[in-house]
């Protein structure tokens, strides 16, 4: 089949989508038998056009690039709002890539609810939704014969998820911890070569790594919408993004780092998840002393790493890039990939 591709929201990791589908497109084709066309855009900021035979992304990202917005597209229907979008397009794959609220999960969710029940598969980067309702939004995904996926709300391009659910499956997986904040990790790292906590956050915002903001970050709250997400899907939790314990950085001082490195450790913001003898799941977001002999103690920068404890293969780590638009734009045309080959067997 051929997949009517709509962007909810145009931001940077729905360019970087649109970037590589351009770039991919006859690749995609002849490797995959993936075929799409864009047929609709919806940004609250950029404007949004629909055109039934396909956009043109080249000249869409031109306009993006040149004027920060849509509005001199000129071809197709202008100005329908997310839900019209969703709702009457000929769309049969949504991409939602849009601002959302983290606390609420929203417009996020109310656009993966509206899509699954037009019965339209979903791709989605937003952490807000799979941390906050993931099993009603299966659930519903399921009763309306579509698929959801979201690889990227983890670590990014770096496929945390695929590796527990599909490359690690039945290995006995009985514990996940990892390095999944780019932006304190960078910040650690900073510290250690001799840079104070405020001079490290500061060249973390300027570099983009951090928010204006940066309490998500640095008090754990990213890392813990990850490592819920996480638990959640692969470990076959239930737990709600309030109930893990969180801990962040900012009590972590420069002699901190100096004492644990002579004792032979380095300091991490740990996010983790364990299967109980019992059968419960425990998860926390919290610094830790990391042995410098592990593979985690020598992930440095803004680089994320994941390690999975198993009862067939030990551990497994894997390591990459936990942000950036290339890399979450890939992390959604996986997800995008993996329906296509799920809808073509059917």
């Amino acid at each position: 089949m051929e997949f009517n591709i709509a962007f909810i929201g145009f931001g940077v990791v729905g360019q970087g989508l649109a970037e590589i589908l351009i770039e991919q497109e006859e690749f995609l084709k002849k490797n995959y038998d993936f075929h799409f066309k864009v047929v609709a855009v919806s940004d609250t900021m950029k404007g949004s056009w629909y055109k039934r035979t396909g956009l043109d992304l080249k000249k869409l990202l031109a306009l993006v690039k040149e004027n920060g917005n849509l509005k001199g597209y000129g071809e197709g229907i202008e100005g329908w709002d997310s839900l019209k979008t969703i709702e009457e397009t000929n769309a049969n794959l949504i991409l939602e890539v849009a601002w959302t609220d983290l606390k609420t999960g929203e417009p996020a969710i109310t656009h993966v609810k509206t899509a699954l029940k037009n019965k339209k598969h979903v791709v989605l980067t937003n952490k807000g939704p799979i941390a906050l309702a993931v099993r009603e939004l299966l659930d519903l995904a399921k009763k309306n014969g579509v698929e959801m996926r979201y690889e990227g709300t983890v670590l990014s391009g770096t496929p945390a998820l695929n590796l527990g659910l599909n490359n690690l499956a039945g290995a006995g997986i009985t514990k996940a911890m990892g390095i999944v904040n780019g932006t304190t990790n960078y910040i650690l790292t900073e510290m250690e070569k001799g840079m104070s906590y405020e001079d490290a956050l500061k060249q973390a915002q300027e570099l983009g790594y951090a928010e204006a903001d940066p309490t998500a970050d640095v008090e754990g709250f990213d890392a813990l919408g990850k490592i819920v997400i996480l638990a959640n899907t692969v470990m076959g939790a239930n737990l709600s993004k309030d109930e893990p314990p969180c801990e962040g950085i900012t009590k972590i001082t420069a002699e901190d780092i100096v004492k644990a490195k002579e004792e032979g450790f380095r300091w991490k913001l740990i996010a983790g998840a364990e299967i109980k003898k019992d059968g419960s799941i425990d998860a926390y977001v919290r610094p830790e002393k990391i042995p410098l002999t592990h593979p985690l103690a020598n992930i440095m920068g803004p680089t994320n790493a994941l390690t999975y404890s198993t009862k067939y293969v030990s551990d497994v780590t894997i390591v990459g890039p936990g942000a950036g638009k290339l890399p979450t734009g890939f992390a959604l045309l996986t997800d995008i990939l993996d329906i296509n080959r799920l809808v073509s067997k059917r």
